[in-house]
């Protein structure tokens, strides 16, 4: 007779049980470790990302064979928040404080926010825009930024010659000017030269002057001004929006940073902010000039978000965004 002496080897259904737990666990911890780590993976391509686009790291990795600079700079805002700077506002000294230093130099950053709004930091070497934010320079990020009073530490070696920008990372305050200059080398920044622009040419007219009868005649043509009506109020339907292009300056000229910027509700009624701009808001109860009161706070929600509050007893709730300070509202509670 023949016997068959191939290994047959069996498990039961609880080892297998075992083991999908044992896989479903790491997988469970796997992924709380990287979307826990999530802002680190935004913030910057990963190398090999970046060369394949035809970049570099700009000094990301290179290492420090030269002096160590220090700066300390702190945020700061003018009184109606248009203007942005760091250590003085733009026309004082030290505002936005140029740093020269070589290839091999290590600037050590110390920043601190100082004003009343949401900050963040970090160096790039796009003179227009974000470009990609140099691994290391960053303190906080745009979706996590510096709250008024907190700080933060960070440093940047630079591996090559040319000019870099430290700049506050959050949406449209590099714009209001939160923006300094980093010489690396001996190099020299261009300053843009305005053509002169010819004056315009006044041909003499001489001036006739009018009959007396024909001076009553067109002051008796000049129609009544029209005074227009007051609009009706915005009718709210429960929803205030944080409209596109909000979080850039102007909207307050028109009290449209919020639509409709004053509501009034009943006690206990629901309200619902929604996030329709391209930008991360605040909904925080007080006013850009005292502060927080502590009576709501949304903190930052990016766009397409919404914050809904529901306010029991009656007065006056105004509002603005931390981030966007010239963005105010009121809720009144009857």
């Amino acid at each position: 007779m023949s016997h068959d002496n191939s290994q047959v080897y069996r498990t039961t259904s609880a080892r297998v049980g075992k083991m999908m737990i044992i896989m479903l666990g790491i997988c469970i911890v796997g992924g709380a470790i990287f979307f826990g780590m999530w802002d680190y993976w935004i913030s910057q391509p990963a190398p090999v990302v970046a060369m394949m686009a035809g970049g570099d790291d700009h000094g990301a990795a290179a290492v420090h064979t030269g002096a160590t600079i220090t700066s300390d700079l702190h945020f700061i805002e003018s009184s109606d928040f248009r203007t942005l700077a760091f250590n003085a506002l733009p026309g004082e000294p030290d505002n936005n404080p140029s740093i020269n230093m070589e290839v091999g130099d290590k600037v050590i950053f110390n920043v601190d926010n100082a004003g009343k709004s949401f900050h963040s930091f970090g160096v790039t070497t796009d003179d227009e825009g974000f470009g990609g934010v140099v691994a290391g320079s960053e303190v906080a990020t745009a979706s996590n930024p510096l709250k008024p009073g907190e700080s933060g530490s960070s440093e940047f070696i630079a591996g090559e010659e040319g000019i870099f920008y430290y700049i506050c990372t959050v949406p449209g305050h590099r714009e209001q000017g939160m923006v300094g200059t980093i010489i690396v080398g001996d190099v020299s920044v261009e300053e843009e030269v305005m053509e002169a622009v010819p004056e315009p040419v006044v041909e003499e007219v001489m001036e006739v002057a009018p009959e007396p009868e024909v001076v009553e005649e067109v002051m008796e043509a000049i129609p009544e001004p029209v005074v227009e009506e007051t609009p009706e109020p915005v009718e709210f339907n429960g929803v205030i929006s944080l409209p596109e292009g909000s979080g850039v300056p102007g909207c307050d000229e028109t009290n449209e940073c919020y639509i409709p910027f004053n509501v009034t509700v009943s006690a206990g009624e629901e309200i619902t902010w929604s996030n329709d701009d391209s930008a991360a808001h605040t909904v925080t109860s007080g006013t850009p000039a005292d502060g927080p009161d502590g009576n709501f706070d949304s903190s930052l929600f990016m766009a397409g978000g919404t914050f809904s509050v529901t306010l029991d007893d009656a007065g006056e709730y105004p509002y603005f965004c931390m981030v966007h300070p010239w963005m105010i509202g009121n809720i009144t509670v009857n």
